[in-house]
C-alpha cells in the first residue's frame, strides 16, 4: 500500500512539473536560422529573465559567429 502512495505521489509531482524548453546547441542554431531569430527576438525582448538561460546564450554565440562567416565571405575569405 505504501509503494502504491509513494507512486501516486511521484505520478502527481511530475504532472504538475513545469514543462522545460528545449535546449538548442550552437550548431543547431547556426544551420537553422529561423529558428535563431525567433530565439534571438525572444532574449532581447525579456532580457531580464531570460538573458541568462542556456538558449539566450547559445543564440547570441550562434548570431556571432554567422556575423564573422558572413565578413570573411563578403571580404573573399
Amino acid at each position: 500500500m505504501r509503494r502504491l502512495l509513494l507512486l501516486a505521489a511521484i505520478v502527481g509531482l511530475a504532472a504538475c512539473s513545469e514543462q522545460t524548453e528545449l535546449s538548442y546547441t550552437v550548431d543547431e542554431l547556426v544551420a537553422d536560422e529561423a529558428l535563431l531569430s525567433s530565439t534571438l527576438t525572444k532574449c532581447r525582448n525579456n532580457p531580464g529573465e531570460l538573458r541568462d538561460t542556456t538558449n539566450c546564450r547559445n543564440a547570441e554565440a550562434a548570431d556571432g559567429k554567422l556575423r564573422l562567416q558572413r565578413m570573411r565571405q563578403s571580404l573573399g575569405g
